[in-house]
């Protein structure tokens, strides 16, 4: 026999989990303590919505389950808000938390709450843990939940009574491999198409599927798109792609929603289309925003029916079309020659140049404007972004996680001057944790993205209340152990760069820089 918390953390161990972003309180003690037999290491945050973050951006980076553990009340509330960014995600993520006594329910114990009630909309599967006996088998299954279909985040609420009382050893559910999807029929309707596009979701980027967008465009002949932005057809990674897209006549998405970034179908006003998606709410939206020119809605892991399209040969057709596509998305607004003073534009060229440099780099996109021109004007291999759900300040959690779970890679976290205040404290962290990263804030002393709006919808007469000061963010993490260096001119940032870099600790570049509104690419 063991304790509830044993059995929780060697079913967590069992499926391959060696690390869990937490952040202590009452109820979690007795996992804490359960994780030093299991095996598990534990990176302690300094707020719970860094913990969520760190797991989402493990996940990502990993390909696997990430899992955060926070204590009951205010801890769960804390972690509410990145539920909402991974579920937007297609993130596979575990959120355990703590919990009141199942033997003092209704009494008014101690931050007794409905947990499952704050959760369920967030989550693909949220519930509460009620027997001891039950453990095992719920974590299996949130395990294999948060990694099954549509991915996304699963949360389980611990009773701090069930995780001390004893149950039996831990096993695992052995489920067989799916069958793979029949998609001859898809591949027809595809091949039919003089101007196909196939867009994919987040959960089939470049970071989580290496490689799959450039074999499924080889085998179907078509351009394939990701999106994984708000901004949708306007997403400046995407380039001028809008005009073009509009042209398509038959569009695939594969884990990809039809909603408001496809300005809910309107994005290819005359085209079919066919939806591919594990979730049939995201089916049923399909059907309601384009009607009958839905043609085909598949319920399906896209990963898998992806893979299967790409096992065809590619249709013969026009390939000035998939020019086209290509040449629409790597428009770029110019770039000006910069002497003294700094643009976003400008910034993101050094840190391109910079990412060159180094081996095994993973960029890290977050923020309003600035974070719009870093989407758009820096790449690597591997990248996270802050994501369709449109929330901002992760950045420097994802930071972390990626390095946690890449101890070889070199981090470069681009983010506004707005963004790095929601989670500055998590350095502090980093440099405990020995989770090395380099931030470079865009420092334009201002939301930038709140201003623009100011501009353009009520007039320069009055902009207000966006204004942020001359803060000395690199001198502050200097003083927490880290790095810091301030940068004024466009000549000193290579070297800033270089000399944050090598460090090796958790690295603040603070860049002062021109306001600017997003890159609209025409």
């Amino acid at each position: 026999m063991m304790r509830g918390a044993d059995a929780v953390m060697r079913t967590l161990a069992a499926h391959g989990v060696t690390d869990i972003f937490a952040l202590s309180g009452n109820q979690i003690m007795p996992l804490f303590d359960a994780s030093l037999d299991a095996g598990l290491r534990l990176y302690h945050t300094r707020h719970e919505a860094a913990a969520v973050y760190m797991a989402e951006g493990y996940a990502q980076i990993t390909g696997s389950v990430g899992v955060a553990l926070v204590t009951a009340g205010a801890g769960l509330g804390n972690a509410l808000g990145p539920l909402l960014t991974a579920r937007a995600s297609d993130t596979p993520m575990l959120l355990l938390s703590g919990d009141s006594p199942v033997a003092r329910d209704g009494q008014g114990a101690f931050q007794e709450m409905d947990q499952v009630g704050l959760t369920r909309s967030l989550t693909k599967w949220s519930v509460r843990v009620t027997r001891a006996e039950d453990l095992c088998g719920t974590i299996d299954k949130a395990v294999r939940m948060a990694l099954s279909g549509r991915p996304g985040p699963v949360h389980v609420s611990l009773p701090a009574d069930v995780l001390l009382a004893e149950t039996d050893a831990v096993g695992l559910t052995q489920i067989p491999d799916a069958a793979a999807p029949e998609v001859s029929a898809l591949r027809q309707w595809i091949d039919a198409a003089e101007r196909p596009v196939l867009v994919l979701g987040p959960a089939l980027n470049a970071t989580r599927q290496p490689g799959l967008a450039d074999r499924l465009e080889q085998a179907t002949g078509a351009p394939v798109i990701v999106m994984e932005s708000p901004r949708g057809m306007k997403d400046p990674s995407l380039g001028a792609i809008a005009a073009v897209f509009a042209e398509a006549d038959r569009v695939v998405l594969l884990g990809k929603p039809l909603d408001f970034t496809l300005g809910f179908g309107a994005a290819a006003p005359e085209a079919g289309w066919a939806v591919v998606n594990a979730d049939p709410g995201e089916l049923t939206r399909a059907r309601l925003n384009v009607g009958d020119r839905v043609a085909w809605t598949i319920e399906a892991d896209a990963v898998a029916v992806a893979e299967a399209l790409c096992k065809g040969s590619a249709a013969e057709r026009d390939r000035d079309w998939t020019g086209r596509v290509h040449d629409a998305c790597a428009r770029r607004v110019e770039r000006r020659d910069e002497k003294t003073a700094i643009t976003s534009n400008g910034l993101c060229a050094a840190v391109q140049a910079a990412l060159e440099e180094v081996a095994s780099p993973v960029l890290i996109c977050d923020g309003g404007e600035f974070g719009q021109w870093a989407q758009a004007g820096v790449s690597a291999p591997r990248r996270i972004i802050n994501g369709v759900s449109g929330a901002i300040g992760g950045g420097l959690c994802y930071a972390m996680a990626a390095r946690a779970a890449d101890p070889l890679a070199t981090v470069v976290a681009l983010m506004g001057d707005g963004t790095v205040g929601f989670h500055f404290a998590e350095f502090e962290t980093a440099v405990r944790e020995n989770l090395p990263f380099v931030a470079v804030i865009g420092n334009d002393q201002r939301w930038n993205a709140e201003h623009q709006i100011q501009l353009r919808d009520f007039g320069a007469d009055r902009t207000h209340g966006c204004d942020l000061s001359g803060a000395r963010y690199d001198e502050a993490v200097t003083a927490l152990g880290g790095f810091g260096v301030l940068v004024t001119e466009a000549k000193d940032l290579p070297d800033a760069l270089r000399r944050a870099i090598a460090s090796g600790k958790p690295a603040c570049v603070n860049v002062m820089i021109e306001g600017q509104p997003a890159p609209v690419v025409t």
